[in-house]
């Protein structure tokens, strides 16, 4: 696994609507209409990111998750953390 470039990173981002750069990591907040929304998001991202077995940085609180994504065996951002960002994406669209 290697760290994208600056350009691959900008490359990725264009196909990651939401999502920015932020502390050299893919960020994003979601907002949903309230807290189970938001939960039930988690709780079935869960079941995906054990699959990819690449865990997220996240927080919730009430009706927002907030995402951060690296590889940190990689020093940074990898394919990897665009790949559960799509796949993020993909799960949030059902309940936003």
């Amino acid at each position: 696994m290697h760290k994208l470039s600056p350009d691959e990173i900008t490359a990725a981002l264009l196909t990651l609507p939401g999502w920015t750069l932020v502390n050299e990591k893919l960020h994003r907040e979601y907002k949903f209409a309230d807290f189970i929304h938001a939960f039930g998001f988690m709780a079935t991202a869960a079941i995906a990111i054990e699959k990819e077995n690449h865990h997220p940085e996240w927080a919730n609180v009430y009706s927002s998750v907030t995402i951060d994504l690296t590889t940190h065996d990689a020093g940074g951002i990898s394919e990897k953390d665009v790949q559960l960002a799509k796949t993020l994406e993909a799960l949030a669209g059902k309940l936003l």
